[in-house]
C-alpha cells in the first residue's frame, strides 16, 4: 500500500443500502422497558439511531431515557407535554426524523413485542421497498403469548381490512415498520392521525394509494413480559368506523369517476409485495 491509500473507515452511521435510521419508540410509563429496549436495539444494529418519544409519564420514562441518552449519542429523547395517543406520537417522531436529516424513519413498540434482533429484516427489505412491515401473517411469521381472543380481533381485523378497502397486506394493523422519508414526506402533511392503532391501516393504504412499494417480511411477535397492554374497547370500535368509512369513501370516489365518464384510478396500485 502506498502512502496516500487508506483503508476506507465503515460508515457508523448508516444502514448499508438504505441510509441514516431513525428507530421511533414512543413511551408512556415503559419504565420497567424503556432501558431494555434500546439497549437491544443499540446491540442488534449499532448503526442506527433511537429516538424516544415519552409523554409526559408519570413513572418516570422520561427521566430514564435522560439518563440513556446521555451515555449514547445515538440515542435521543423527544418530551410532549401530555398523552395525545400513538399516531400523533410517531408523527412527532416522523418530523423529528425530517427535521435531523434521516432517510428512514421505523416504527418500534416499547415493550419488547417487537423483536429488535429481527430489525435488520426491516431494513434489507428497504432496500427493494418504499415501506416495510413486519407481518405476523405472511409465511414465517408467528405470534407468542398472545391469549386466543386477542389473536381473534387482530386477524378478524385484518380480514375487515382487505374487504373493506381492497389493501393487500395481511398485517395491516401491524406496528413494526420501517419508512422511507420521501412516503412519510407524501402522505403525512395535514393527517390527522386516529387515536388508536387503526392509524397504521391508514398510513399502509395512504402509502399503497400513493403508487409506493409496500412489502411485508415476517416476525415473531410476542405479548408484552412486563407493564400493561394500551389496547381497549373503545381502540376497536375507532378502528372498525375508521375503516368503514374509508373503505366507502374509496368506493363512492370510483363510483363517482365512472359516472362521470373518466376511467377510475386505481386506489391501490399493484406495487406490493410480499
Amino acid at each position: 500500500m502506498t502512502d496516500d491509500q487508506t483503508t476506507p473507515v465503515p460508515d457508523t452511521d448508516s444502514y448499508p443500502g438504505v441510509g441514516r435510521v431513525l428507530v421511533i419508540i414512543p413511551t408512556y410509563n415503559e419504565a420497567d422497558n424503556v432501558a431494555l429496549i434500546t439497549e437491544r436495539v443499540r446491540q442488534s444494529v449499532p448503526s442506527v439511531h433511537v429516538l424516544i418519544v415519552d409523554d409526559s409519564s408519570p413513572d418516570g420514562t422520561g427521566d430514564i431515557a435522560d439518563r440513556i441518552a446521555r451515555l449514547d449519542d445515538h440515542v435521543h429523547v423527544l418530551h410532549r407535554t401530555g398523552k395525545e395517543g400513538l399516531g400523533k406520537a410517531y408523527l412527532a417522531g416522523f418530523d423529528w426524523a425530517r427535521e435531523h436529516d434521516f432517510d428512514v424513519a421505523c416504527e418500534m413498540d416499547a415493550d419488547g413485542s417487537h423483536a429488535p434482533e429481527q430489525l435488520y429484516r426491516l431494513l434489507d427489505a428497504l432496500r427493494s421497498a418504499d415501506l416495510v412491515i413486519g407481518s405476523r401473517y405472511v409465511s414465517g411469521g408467528m405470534v407468542v403469548n398472545w391469549p386466543m381472543h386477542r389473536q381473534l380481533i387482530s386477524r378478524g381485523g385484518n380480514l375487515y381490512t382487505r374487504m373493506a378497502t381492497g389493501l393487500r397486506v395481511k398485517d395491516a394493523t401491524a406496528g413494526y415498520r420501517a419508512y422511507r422519508m420521501p412516503v412519510l414526506d407524501k402522505i403525512t402533511p395535514g393527517w390527522e392521525p386516529p387515536q388508536g392503532y387503526c392509524f397504521q391501516i391508514e398510513l399502509a393504504w395512504r402509502a399503497a394509494s400513493a403508487g409506493f412499494i409496500v412489502k411485508e417480511v415476517p416476525i415473531t411477535f410476542a405479548e408484552r413480559e412486563r407493564g400493561e397492554s394500551k389496547m381497549s374497547g373503545s381502540v376497536v370500535r375507532e378502528a372498525l368506523w375508521r375503516i368503514t368509512a374509508l373503505g366507502a369513501a374509496d368506493r363512492l370516489r370510483r363510483v363517482s369517476s365512472r359516472f362521470n365518464g373518466r376511467k377510475p384510478t386505481p386506489s391501490l396500485p399493484c406495487r406490493l409485495r410480499s
